[in-house]
């Protein structure tokens, strides 16, 4: 099958400019003025935007979480994402049980998604200890496509600095990236056992009791430890506040290298007063929502290139089910809230249409560069000819309000509801295949594909 995109206006990190699209098979031919093929159908997108399809590497399908499981699948999670215009994403795996190798937990997500997911689609390891054993198997993960590995340094499975030391160390003598779930956990915990006992246990404590400077204590020092590992690969995931960013500018300003920045829809939108709400436990998330002033800091953080990914860390629990169980204490409320169908429509809205970001760092941050980090660039991020026919159809000029009934989640809220936006997502395509259209589903279950994905700097 072959399909020619029409007269639309081609978006790439470095510029932006009318074209036609041919696509062959699974993958582009080429792209130029006046495209014709006899064989071709035609799809004209005169007027709007064609970027490359998303990709995601920041999503929690299926996710066990203590006694809470998200509700997406990776049938219905990633239907959500294709309908969103993200075409790939990279998910990171759960914990498994005390003292499993990293490959148990990849066995395990192979058998969730395989067969199940819409789009094409990663993983990410996880860190639950550190041993010989593990700095070994790290080696063979990256060979199984998998050459990123998480670390968290709160939780149950926490690692220590000795720990994520060694893993930063081996990860950088084989080409991978280690991300960093960064909160001080001690602080942290201190402030959630002082508010429970202090009766200080609604929606809005989870906020007070994870405050910006246990985030930013932790970031700078992994980035210490990144440094003293030889400038080693580091990723930091939801990256939520100034001081964050502030630690992040200090340690480039040195001169450390290979330091790369997330940070979420939810965190350039939101802010804290979501949780004097009612609804308040939809927005218990970690790290929490922060100020006004925090999101214009992240804003300018993607504008200049500091923040170089928006991901979302979509993790869906029920607010009517699993929320509920903090309604009498924040802290026995899952973690998590949905966001990977909202992601590409809000920040073109929220940030090109508002003239925070440039159309092109818009397509840089949800397309390219998360592609480039994470190994699966130039397959994905990119429109270019010999890349995946993965893109989007965007209409700027189209207007809609976002509500849970527009939404393809399984979970029963979105944490965006009744924001109004411009630009609209008409079409969807993941390798040639039309995946999603005017705000239906129209692709396979089980037709995306595992990404066997390169290490750092290769293409």
């Amino acid at each position: 099958m072959k399909t020619i995109i029409k007269n639309g206006m081609v978006v790439s990190p470095a510029e932006t400019y009318k074209a036609d699209i041919l696509i062959d098979g699974e993958q582009i031919r080429c792209i130029g003025r006046n495209l014709a093929d006899e064989e071709a159908r035609v799809i004209d997108a005169a007027g709007k935007y064609v970027i490359p399809g998303a990709v995601d590497v920041h999503t929690h399908m299926d996710l066990q979480a203590g006694s809470s499981r998200a509700v997406d699948d990776f049938y219905d999670g990633t239907v959500a994402a294709a309908c969103g215009g993200t075409t790939s994403i990279v998910d990171h795996m759960a914990f498994g049980p005390k003292g499993c190798d990293l490959h148990h937990q990849l066995a395990d997500y192979h058998r969730l998604a395989d067969g199940k997911a819409v789009i094409d689609y990663g993983f990410h390891g996880v860190a639950q200890h550190v041993d010989r054993g593990i700095l070994d198997e790290l080696e063979a993960m990256a060979e199984d496509g998998v050459p990123s590995i998480k670390v968290y340094l709160t939780y149950d499975f926490r690692l220590n600095d000795a720990e994520a030391f060694q893993i930063l160390k081996r990860m950088k003598e084989l080409g991978g990236v280690t991300a960093f779930h960064c909160e001080n956990h001690d602080i942290v915990e201190y402030c959630r056992r002082t508010c429970v006992e202090t009766g200080r246990t609604g929606p809005i404590y989870h906020a007070k009791s994870r405050p910006n400077l246990a985030e930013s204590e932790a970031v700078a020092r992994v980035l210490s430890l990144a440094r003293l590992a030889g400038d080693a690969p580091v990723y930091i995931v939801h990256l939520s506040c100034k001081e964050s960013l502030e630690a992040v500018r200090d340690a480039r300003r040195k001169g450390q290298k290979n330091i790369f920045v997330e940070t979420c829809p939810q965190y350039l939108t939101l802010t804290e007063e979501k949780y004097l709400d009612p609804d308040g436990l939809k927005y218990v998330m970690s790290p929490p929502l922060r100020t006004a002033s925090d999101c214009e800091a992240l804003w300018e953080g993607l504008a200049c290139g500091d923040i170089q990914v928006v991901g979302t860390d979509h993790c869906p629990f029920n607010f009517h089910k699993e929320k509920q169980l903090g309604k009498d204490d924040f802290t026995k409320c899952p973690n998590g809230a949905p966001g990977v169908e909202e992601r590409v429509p809000l920040l073109f809205s929220e940030g090109v249409l508002k003239n925070r970001i440039s159309l092109n760092r818009f397509v840089e941050t949800v397309c390219a560069n998360p592609a480039r980090i994470y190994g699966l660039y130039p397959q994905k991020g990119i429109l270019q000819p010999g890349a995946d026919g993965d893109l989007v159809i965007l209409d700027p000029t189209a207007e809609w309000t976002i509500t849970h009934d527009k939404m393809h989640s399984a979970v029963d809220y979105t944490a965006y509801e009744g924001m109004a936006v411009k630009g609209k997502i008409d079409l969807v395509m993941q390798r040639g295949r039309i995946v999603a259209e005017n705000g239906a589903f129209t692709g396979e279950r089980g037709a995306g594909r595992f990404i066997h994905r390169k290490c750092y700097g290769a293409e």
